[in-house]
């Protein structure tokens, strides 16, 4: 049978190993969940922006069209411009409910989104 004192010392070893281990695992899940929040923001910013520029090409399209149209470029672009305060206007008053309610779902969704494809070993 062991001693008292050695018994003392594999249980604070035990302990030390298992702190050391929980302490990895956390920064493992906090890893990931960045990762994939991260993945998540970076893919969407990159269809917005392509869908910017795609909006801004046939913004100037549309503003030649109907400036032609109208005999004067400027026209076109007047026109163009108050379409956009307009959409800007009504984005204003719509904004909480249309775009920063589901962005913000979208990112607490992603931060507490349990990992798919691992695991978890520890939980028993």
């Amino acid at each position: 049978m062991e001693t008292p004192p050695n018994v003392m010392e594999s249980l604070f070893e035990q302990l030390s190993t298992y702190s050391q281990t929980t302490y990895n695992l956390s920064k493992l899940r906090a890893l990931e969940t960045t990762t994939i929040v991260t993945a998540s923001v970076v893919a969407r910013l990159s269809v917005l922006l392509i869908l910017s520029l795609f909006m801004f090409i046939l913004s100037i399209g549309v503003a030649l069209w109907l400036g032609a149209h109208y005999g004067k470029l400027y026209y076109g672009f007047f026109i163009v411009a108050i379409f956009y305060l307009v959409l800007g206007l009504f984005l204003q008053i719509f904004l909480h409910r249309w775009i920063k309610r589901p962005v913000s779902d979208f990112l607490i969704n992603k931060m507490f989104q349990e990992p798919q494809n691992v695991q978890n070993q520890f939980d028993a």
